[in-house]
């Protein structure tokens, strides 16, 4: 038992050059049809540059690692004693992040054990699913508060109705004798298309006497970090 052990540890490290290299060269060629895909699949404030790059340098690690590692128990052993105490603090802003990652050392665990079929046809099968499912929207909401004189409570009501072709929805409504004030919540598509119009919604409540401010507020689900 001893011995077999001993083979079973001795094992690994007589990989050439060209095998290592083909193997980097291969987790580096999918590792750029991640950074396509989640580029086409993510957009405006949703898209991070640096996460996408970070992609690829985890795709080539961990076929870096895996290459090294190889049917080696010690190596492995040590690898995972090792990556044990590692404590990742950085929070993942989006879910669907969580998916490029697997997919990153997923790949790289496939080119270090020279399985590249099974890399390379799961890799386009992801891709050609994002593909068909399209580009990931935006959804950021914007929140639009409008605090002013209790006598135009109606007024405002009718001009965010109508500014926003009923798209917009109310969503708290705060009174005093004196004053009201108005929580509106609506898409940032309709915020944006609306803004280009000859006057957009900060200026046309500005024009009626008694508005004391109007605040416009980016809302999202991220974590930060």
């Amino acid at each position: 038992m001893v011995d077999v052990l001993r083979d079973a540890m001795a094992q690994g490290g007589n990989l050439t050059i060209e095998d290592i290299l083909v193997r980097i060269a291969v987790a580096a060629l999918l590792s750029s049809v991640i950074y396509v895909s989640y580029w086409y699949t993510h957009t405006s404030t949703s898209y991070s540059g640096k996460f996408n790059v970070s992609l690829v340098t985890i795709t080539i690690l961990t076929c870096t690692v895996m290459t090294v590692i190889g049917n080696n128990i010690a190596l492995s052993l040590g690898m995972a004693g090792a990556l044990s105490i590692v404590r990742f603090r950085t929070a993942i802003k989006d879910s669907r992040d969580t998916a490029y990652i697997f997919w990153s050392v997923i790949v790289g665990l496939c080119a270090g054990v020279a399985d590249f079929w099974t890399a390379i046809i799961g890799s386009g099968v992801v891709f050609v699913v994002l593909l068909l499912l399209g580009k990931v929207r935006n959804e950021n909401r914007m929140l639009i508060i409008i605090r002013a004189v209790r006598s135009l409570e109606s007024d405002i009501e009718g001009l965010v109705f109508k500014h926003f072709n009923m798209k917009s929805q109310l969503r708290v409504k705060n009174t005093t004798p004196e004053t009201v004030e108005f929580i509106y919540e609506l898409d940032r598509a309709t915020y944006n298309l609306t803004y280009k119009s000859e006057k957009n919604i900060t200026q046309l409540l500005y024009e009626k006497n008694g508005v004391e401010y109007v605040n416009v507020v980016t809302q999202n689900d991220e974590i930060s970090g």
